[in-house]
């Protein structure tokens, strides 16, 4: 898709997570709105090469969603994508459902990692990156970290490895809209200067707007076509809760579903009918 479609089709997108968030009376809508149009980058703009028919192969890239609380907005994606039929969104949290709150690589075809402890899917990123440099494959790894989840230790240890092993292959993407769920990041545990911080790791870092598609489809190019035994970092600063304005910048959205009426008023804003 180009720029025009990748923009149209993410109100598609936005209405399944919040339609599916709603079915499920429980989950995260902020980091899921926030993050949708990076991954919507990722899966329909052409830039990780990945095939729903064969999801095992060796051959393709990685995407490893290490905020694993943002999983409506991957498992909206994969559906689009024909991993699975689009239905089982309404199965959300469900018992039984293959869609957990977290990503469940054993249970649900597409995902590559478990996630859900934060810092934890940096970590197994990273070490998919090495793997495939050791086996002299072309394909890459891509990581998204939420900004909240950049005050784990255990971060700041993978970037340690990553830069270390020189491993070109791996693009971390940082979903930096600066809230979590206690209210302001610079208030929780301010993380900031972020772009200094990947730096001084050891990674070629770009800053772009989250929800610009010319400007992450460039940023990902970049990632590509520069190989020089650094590890890529694409601070993405997001809005949370984006594309909702009653939930825009508003950390109560964290872990908060909508509700009957608010998802009403969310898809005529957005200018969708319900339904998946």
């Amino acid at each position: 898709m180009k720029t025009k479609e990748l923009e149209e089709f993410s109100k598609t997108l936005r209405k399944a997570i919040l339609v599916s968030l709603n079915a499920a009376k429980s989950g995260h809508s902020g980091g899921s709105l926030s993050s949708i149009d990076i991954l919507n980058t990722l899966y329909f703009g052409g830039v990780l090469n990945i095939d729903p028919n064969n999801p095992r192969n060796d051959n393709q890239d990685r995407f490893v969603l290490s905020k694993g609380h943002a999983a409506p907005a991957l498992y909206v994606c994969l559906a689009y994508k024909g991993f699975f039929d689009k239905d089982l969104l309404y199965t959300l949290r469900k018992l039984g459902s293959p869609l957990q709150g977290h990503p469940d690589s054993k249970k649900l075809k597409g995902v590559c990692a478990s996630t859900g402890s934060l810092g934890h899917g940096l970590s197994q990123a990273v070490g998919m990156a090495l793997a495939l440099k050791l086996k002299k494959s072309k394909s890459n790894v891509y990581c998204l970290i939420g900004d909240g989840e950049m005050q784990e230790g255990l971060v700041y240890e993978a970037l340690m490895c990553a830069s270390h092993y020189k491993l070109d292959n791996l693009c971390v993407i940082l979903d930096f809209n600066g809230l979590q769920i206690d209210g302001a990041i610079s208030d929780v545990m301010n993380i900031s200067p972020v772009k200094e911080k990947f730096e001084a790791f050891g990674f070629l870092t770009y800053e772009v707007d989250g929800h610009n598609y010319d400007q992450l489809l460039d940023a990902f190019e970049q990632f590509k076509k520069t190989k020089n035994s650094k590890p890529f970092a694409l601070i993405a600063h997001t809005v949370k809760g984006k594309g909702v304005s009653f939930m825009e910048n508003k950390y109560e959205y964290h872990g908060k579903p909508p509700t009957d009426e608010e998802l009403n008023k969310a898809l005529l804003e957005l200018g969708v009918e319900n339904g998946i």
